[in-house]
Formats: C-alpha cells, sequence, structure tokens
C-alpha cells in the first residue's frame, strides 16, 4: 500500500471531469480522492481507495460530499472593508460619489491587506479556493493570500486618472509590470493585468496591457458592457459598442476574463465565442445594481465559457458562489420561460471546472482527477434544510449554503476545519475589520 497524506471520502464524491460527467453519469457513491504532496493521486469508490492508499489523516466520512473547490472569477477583494458603505444606487452615481472617493481616502498596501484577510477568510469558509481579482496595492493582497493558503489571480487595476495608487497611465503599468515579474511562477498566486473597463482606458492604455500580458504569458482581466451607461458612453466616443471597440483594437483572446457582459447584442456573442473570451457572471451584483441581466443562456448556446463571480462585497454585499449559483439558475429560468436551461449539473461546472478553464488554471484545478492540485471542499448534508434529497447536483445548486462547508484543503493543505480556519486566527481578522470600520465611520 502507498502511504498518503490524506484521504478524503463522503457519501458523494463529485470530480466534474469532463465527458461522462456533464451528464452526472459518474458521480461516485461512496467515493474517495487520495492525496500525497498537494496533489490528487487517484480517486475512485472509497472501498478501491482503501485498498491502495494508507493515509496519515482521513477527512469527511458518512453524510458529507466531497467537490472541487469552488471558483470566484471575478471580484474586488479589498471591497469587503466598504460592504455595505452606499447600496441602493444606480453603478455611475455608487462609483462616482461614494466608492472612488472612498478608496482615495483609504486604499493603502496596509488596508488591502488587512481587507483581504477578511475577504479570504469569508470565501474559504464557503468552499471559494480560487478567486480572480481586480485592484489595487496587491503585492501586499498577494502576501496574505499565501499566508492563508489560498489560491488566487491577483490583477493589478490600470486607469487613465490618478489614484491613490498611480497617478499616470505609465505608473499604473509599471507597478504592473513589477507584480507580474515577482508573483509569476508562484504556486498559489498567479499575476495579471486588469485594465479597468473601455469608459476608463484608452485605446493605447489597452494595447499596452495586452502587450505586458503577452509578454509574461499571464490573464487579463477587465469589466466590459456592464451598463447602458457604459454602451452608450463607447457609442459615442468609437462609434461602435464596447466588444466591437475591443474587437477592432484586438484586444479580445481566450487570455481574457471579462466580467459582466451584461448588454450585448447577438453579433457581439458571437465575437465574444470566437476569440474565446471567458465572461464572469456577476448575477447578484448586476441584480442590486440594477445594471441588467446577462443574456447567460444565448452566450452558452454559441459557446462563450461563462463561469461565476460576486463582484465586490460592496455591490453584492457578500463573496459567497453558492448565492450565485441559486440565483442564476432560478433567474434564468424564468426570463428564458424554460425551466430546463442552466440545469444543476451545468451551473456547478460553471462554478468548478469552466472556472478554472477562463482563468488558465484547467491542468491545475477545476476537478478532482489523477494530477491535479488537491483544491475541494467537503460538506456537511446532515443538515435539515438538505433533508431529504434525491439528486445531489440539484441538492447544491437550489439548496446548499456556504455554512455547510465543513472542511477546505487548497494545494493538500487543510485550510478549513469543521468550520474553522486553520491558517489565520479568525477573531483578530474580524477585530481589525471593526477597527477600520470605525475608522472610515468616524471620517
Amino acid at each position: 500500500m502507498v502511504e498518503v497524506d490524506y484521504v478524503v471520502y463522503g457519501d458523494y464524491l463529485l470530480t466534474m471531469a469532463s465527458g461522462p460527467m456533464v451528464d452526472g453519469d459518474n458521480v461516485i457513491l461512496n467515493g474517495s480522492v487520495a492525496v500525497k504532496g498537494g496533489k490528487i493521486l487517484a480517486a475512485g469508490p472509497y472501498s478501491e481507495i482503501n485498498e491502495r492508499f494508507i493515509a496519515k489523516k482521513v477527512i469527511g466520512g458518512p453524510g458529507k460530499v466531497v467537490l472541487p473547490g469552488l471558483i470566484n472569477t471575478h471580484t474586488h477583494a479589498a471591497m469587503v472593508y466598504f460592504r455595505g458603505l452606499a447600496d441602493d444606487l444606480p453603478l455611475k452615481e455608487w462609483l462616482e460619489c461614494f466608492i472612488w472617493p472612498a478608496e482615495n481616502k483609504w486604499l493603502s498596501t496596509e488596508f488591502c491587506a488587512d481587507a483581504v484577510s477578511l475577504a479570504c477568510l469569508e470565501m474559504l469558509k464557503s468552499g471559494v479556493t480560487t478567486y480572480n481579482d481586480m485592484y489595487f496595492f496587491q503585492d501586499g493582497c498577494a502576501r496574505v493570500v499565501k499566508e492563508m493558503g489560498m489560491r488566487a489571480v491577483l490583477g493589478v487595476g490600470v486607469l487613465d486618472f490618478p489614484s491613490v495608487s498611480a497617478k499616470t497611465t505609465a505608473e499604473y503599468l509599471a507597478n504592473a509590470e513589477e507584480f507580474l515579474h515577482k508573483w509569476k511562477g508562484d504556486d498559489l498566486v498567479t499575476p495579471c493585468v486588469s485594465p479597468h473597463a473601455p469608459y476608463t482606458c484608452s485605446t493605447e492604455t489597452f494595447r499596452k496591457a495586452k502587450a505586458l500580458a503577452e509578454k509574461y504569458d499571464v490573464p487579463l482581466h477587465t469589466h466590459l458592457s456592464e451598463t447602458r451607461y457604459e454602451v452608450n458612453t463607447i457609442k459615442e466616443r468609437y462609434g461602435k459598442t464596447p466588444i466591437e471597440y475591443l474587437e477592432e483594437i484586438g484586444f479580445l483572446d481566450s487570455r481574457l476574463v471579462a466580467a459582466h457582459c451584461v448588454w450585448v447584442e447577438d453579433n457581439e456573442i458571437e465575437i465574444l465565442a470566437r476569440r474565446g473570451v471567458g465572461v464572469s457572471h456577476c448575477v447578484e451584483s448586476n441584480l442590486k445594481l440594477a445594471s441588467g441581466i446577462s443574456p447567460v443562456v444565448k452566450m452558452l448556446k454559441e459557446g462563450v465559457k461563462v463561469t461565476f463571480g460576486t463582484d465586490g462585497a460592496a455591490s453584492n454585499n457578500d463573496l459567497d458562489i453558492f448565492t450565485e449559483m441559486a440565483i442564476a439558475a432560478r433567474l434564468h429560468k424564468a426570463i428564458s420561460d424554460d425551466p430546463t436551461v442552466l440545469s444543476a449539473r451545468q451551473t456547478l461546472a460553471m462554478a468548478t471546472r469552466d472556472g478554472a478553464g477562463v482563468l488558465g488554471l484547467a491542468d491545475k484545478v477545476g476537478t478532482l482527477v489523477s494530477g491535479k492540485s488537491a483544491d475541494l471542499v467537503v460538506a456537511d448534508l446532515n443538515k435539515p434544510h438538505l433533508t431529504p434529497f434525491y439528486d445531489i447536483y440539484s441538492l447544491i445548486v437550489y439548496s446548499m449554503r456556504a455554512s455547510d462547508v465543513d472542511t477546505v484543503m487548497v494545494g493538500g493543505q487543510v485550510v478549513v476545519e469543521n468550520r474553522k480556519c486553520l491558517t489565520a486566527d479568525e477573531g483578530a481578522i474580524m477585530e481589525k475589520a471593526w477597527w477600520w470600520k470605525n475608522r472610515i465611520a468616524g471620517a
């Protein structure tokens, strides 16, 4: 028998592997995974794994489900400290009158690092093992991500107007390149270039951002077609919609994750599909800001890779992918007048396997198969709201809550066990969050 670090098992094992798994035919009952050196050595029925491997520690057990870690493909993690700062407003007013002034007053390396510790704590305890971020002062954030044992794609924000992080576009880009150079090749942190949006970045800025991403072979991340205001602004400025404009300047390709994509036409969906652009659907933020509803069903039918993001906690107001799945799966049935769209199986794939794919991490995470990193979640099924059930996918998407997550592993390291974070002092993180809140509220 081969000695391994962990055997993780449950009544159900969802590998989310492609092929037959798309139809749910090979959900493994009484399944388990063997983990050694941060990697999955094997996944299969517990009886088979138990015959082949002996574990230093066994995780999970009866009444549990094991699934890949959830992936949040668009957020601004440090904005957790602005949770509830300004609500019930349209995006333009929310940004210009409240969020941007608050950011200019408070953002710093210390602020962002402290805030990201809270964001990571929230996400890890809700089963999110990887997140894709767009913000500032990312070097300090990266150190926190590493300390907490999370996985992240951290995009350095680029703008064409000054902020506390940079005074000129050249300085934003220089900051981005410094970050790329420092963090490229890290096991947990993937650096990224994040021009903010077509209405805040010029053509030259987009081109320079893409050239930088290509130079270091890293992802790109931007906001795209989020509001009517954005679409009308870009039409007035360039005579084209935002997607048509970015296509014309050669910005769109498969390394790009485009957040929102709410106001898109059929021809633009074809462009996104042809260019292999990944889309992050942020349904809660879009609903709360009344930005609109993304045509997700149309995009999926045309082959666009759609995943789930929470956006920042200042506009959501949480970082919970379970609620994103639950709302999106229901909402799109209603607006499509078709209860078969966004099935539970497809929805969970969007939150795991497909999320890894659009971030360029499909070779590492997103499925529980031999050779992948052991990024996984164990959830507790012994809850009244989860009893009884007939389909495990349906249960996860329509009934499960973040609070049902029991244990979380990232890269073979147990970071949450019995709902307690093992890599950080939860009390200290919460205390620091209240300290910052009191400073902000008292200013």
